[in-house]
């Protein structure tokens, strides 16, 4: 047999392009410490794509760290480590959940980029044992008039449509936020909600020497070579992207087959291990299955199914081609495998054997291309400490409090606000996005946007049910990162609880700038911080997410953005609660929570004055869970007809949306300052209606867990008119045209 391994380490001076790969000198000099000699073309592939920092985590592990140390919960089953994190629901049930991101792969080729970014996540859901049953969808773009948002933002919601679609996904919520500081950085990111028995709960490892590796699914192509483990780990260049590696390409109806050929597999048990081929492809796959099982494995890659039959090794082992799994199955379970794979026709071939060697080996005709020990490759790869230091402006920032910006000063000013406001990008309704996405399918949905969480039933003969919200606000995080991360947490937090729900568990997705500048870091660090302290506070474990680093083109960075998905469990999906107005007769309308002028960061500022300063809304850790406990009692005992949280906007929007989404009007009375009251964006705050008769009881729930409740007034259904202090009366007909007119306007007809 030829060996390349040997003549690696005959040839130790042979020049190899480890820097056009994206790897340091000295983590190239490390990997020759590990092996003793220079690597092989194909080692060098490998290691380049697997300790880049998307697939290493090289820069933030240090931090993430502090997830782990969260006090134990009961209902976590599955925690960070694996594919995604899966966590008890009760009567039997488990769900998993994770968050991901496709950002610069999306902005180099949005349709692809996000399509692909939905299959991801999608099948990493899978191999847990799970069936896929809901995505969820947070968006960041430029502004919404820039000529690049034309190009990219109607691309990405085809891609995720297009792809979630045909895989028979509802898509049940998400968030589209426009801000100067995305254009040319969008952030696609992408989460998926499976379900699943306790005892179908699988997992990643390639346990059992003499066991075999079947890679099933799509055929490996040219497409997406080096693909997002390289394209995320590098800054775009102030000209646009200068690495344009090849956009993996989605086949959504193969993934659907996909789906079903696993789940038939996972039902008749032949699987000992079984791991997704997402991210550095086969060279993941093959080391962390070998890795995290009985430490050894040995490839024959002329086995692997080529689209391409002219690519070389190193381009099969980096090709992400999308639609590819790796199970480890026992070798009585082979043909049985093989029996289920022929009837879905999906293509599997056994290309490799467990061993206990401790080494991975690939043998590519003849020639032995790769001897690794895999942990190295996998779990064992550099890890930085990254130098901190607070942003330089950060103090500036904090003293332009928007308190000097001009503020109307007569009702028909607020008035006119009101309408500007309802009807600004971040604001204004997103339907033109949402009815691109089928929110409906399979069945089980029962909230969906824009509702203030996603709820799916699991079980129809109990109602047992779960809800999910996703939420980050970048401008509180640019001011103040660690408060920015709670306040995300708390409005995903409080948002889950709005439909009645219980929150149980956190996933998220964190998105920053280059690792490699320290203010970027001591946002991260920061922000990592503020999470862990948040989930200790609320008693919620964090089952696992995803860094996305390089968030910037040239040297500006994106504001920190952490988006934070929150799960939580309704016992019964027909006691959850709607945000619309108007479901019951004689509803009063209540206000939870206190209201402080606190605009730093809010959407009044940024909308109307281009302002971006103070400090962001204070965050209460203990008020929110007291708030949840609230809504979720309320909710089992049927006292509320709709609640809705209090976040972007403030109160009014707010009342706009629950009037408009329930088709009635409301009469509002307000103390104090109207513009505070209406426009402040203080969080722990939640607006509820109920009928008359429930107040009483109600009172006494919120006065049972020292949760402030102020009367407001009254729902109209027959009076198509919302009307506020007694002085502003805008009519349904006008704040519906304000806030649905502005997205058809700048991007078409959808």
């Amino acid at each position: 047999m030829i060996d390349s391994v040997q003549n690696a380490r005959d040839t130790p001076d042979h020049p190899q392009p480890y820097s056009e790969l994206g790897l340091k000198s000295e983590e190239y000099h490390r990997i020759l410490d590990i092996l003793g000699r220079r690597p092989t073309s194909s080692e060098l592939a490998m290691y380049s794509v697997m300790w880049s920092e998307h697939c290493s985590y090289k820069s933030s592990k240090v931090h993430l760290r502090q997830f782990g140390d969260l006090p134990h919960s009961e209902a976590l089953l599955v925690g960070i480590g694996e594919n995604a994190g899966v966590v008890d629901i009760g009567d039997g049930y488990a769900v998993t959940f994770k968050i991901e991101s496709h950002n610069h792969p999306s902005y180099v080729e949005p349709y692809q980029g996000a399509a692909t970014g939905i299959g991801g996540i999608v099948r990493d859901i899978l191999t847990m044992g799970a069936r896929p049953v809901a995505v969820m969808d947070p968006l960041r773009f430029g502004p919404a008039d820039a000529p690049d948002t034309q190009r990219v933002l109607p691309g990405v919601v085809a891609g995720i449509g297009g792809y979630g679609n045909c895989l028979g996904l509802p898509n049940i919520g998400g968030e589209v936020v426009f801000d100067d500081g995305y254009l040319g950085n969008p952030l696609v990111n992408a989460l998926c909600v499976g379900v699943m028995r306790h005892e179908d709960i699988r997992l990643a490892k390639a346990t059992g020497a003499g066991n075999v590796v079947i890679l099933f699914g799509a055929r490996t192509g040219g497409d997406g070579i080096g693909g997002v483990s390289v394209l995320a780990s590098e800054t775009f260049a102030a000209d646009g992207p200068k690495k344009r590696p090849s956009v993996q390409v989605g086949d959504p109806l193969t993934e659907k087959v996909l789906i079903e050929c696993c789940l038939e597999i996972f039902a008749a048990d032949l699987v000992v291990g079984i791991q997704d081929l997402g991210g550095a492809g086969l060279s993941c796959a093959t080391t962390e299955l070998s890795s995290a099982g009985s430490g050894g494995m040995h490839v024959v890659l002329d086995r692997v199914p080529l689209r391409d039959e002219t690519l070389a090794p190193e381009e099969i082992l980096m090709s992400e081609s999308q639609e590819r799994m790796c199970a480890v199955v026992r070798p009585s379970a082979v043909d049985s495998f093989m029996e289920i794979c022929a009837r879905w026709e999906i293509t599997a071939t056994v290309i490799a054997e467990v061993n206990d060697s401790g080494r991975l080996t690939i043998d590519w005709r003849d020639e032995r291309i790769v001897d690794v020990p895999p942990k190295t490759v996998a779990h064992e790869g550099p890890v930085y400490e990254r130098p901190l230091a607070r942003p330089l402006d950060l103090d500036d920032l904090r003293a332009d409090d928007p308190a000097h910006l001009p503020r109307p000063s007569t009702s028909e000013e607020l008035r006119a606000l009101l309408l500007r406001m309802v009807g600004s990008p971040n604001l204004c309704d997103k339907t033109w996005v949402t009815e691109q996405y089928d929110r409906y399918v399979q069945g089980n949905t029962v909230l969906a946007q824009p509702e203030d969480a996603g709820v799916v039933r699991v079980d129809e003969s109990t109602g047992l049910g779960v809800a999910v919200a996703t939420d980050g606000n970048g401008r509180f995080a640019r001011l103040d990162p660690y408060a920015g991360a709670q306040l995300a947490l708390a409005e995903a937090y409080r948002n889950v609880a709005t439909t009645g729900a219980r929150p149980l568990a956190v996933t998220n997705c964190l998105n920053f700038g280059s690792p490699e500048d320290p203010a970027v870091m001591w946002q991260f660090a920061e922000a990592v911080r503020g999470l862990a302290d948040g989930c200790r506070a609320l008693g919620l474990p964090v089952t696992g997410g995803n860094v996305s680093f390089y968030n910037q083109t040239g040297d500006k960075a994106i504001n920190p953005t952490p988006i934070i998905g929150v799960l939580g469990v309704i016992g019964d999906v027909a006691r959850r609660t709607p945000m619309a107005f108007g479901s019951v007769p004689d509803e009063v309308l209540l206000l939870l929570g206190d209201t402080y002028p606190e605009f730093g960061g809010s959407e009044w500022a940024w909308s109307e004055h281009h302002h971006l300063g103070g400090r962001p809304p204070a965050v209460d850790l203990g008020r929110e869970r007291a708030v949840a406990e609230v809504l979720a009692t309320a909710a089992e005992e049927g006292l509320v007809s709709a609640a809705h949280d209090l976040s972007d906007g403030g109160l009014a929007q707010a009342l706009v949306e629950c009037c408009l989404r329930g088709c009635v009007g409301a009469d509002v009375h307000l103390a104090g300052d109207p513009f505070v009251a209406l426009l402040s964006e203080s969080a722990g705050r939640v607006l509820v209606a109920l009928a008359v008769e429930r107040l009483t009881r109600f009172a006494d729930l919120c006065k049972e867990h020292a949760v402030p409740v102020t009367e407001l007034g009254s729902v109209r259904p027959d009076h198509q008119t919302l009307t506020v202090a007694g002085q502003i009366g805008v009519p349904l007909s006008e704040l519906r045209t304000a806030f649905t007119g502005t997205l058809p306007a700048l991007f078409g007809s959808g």
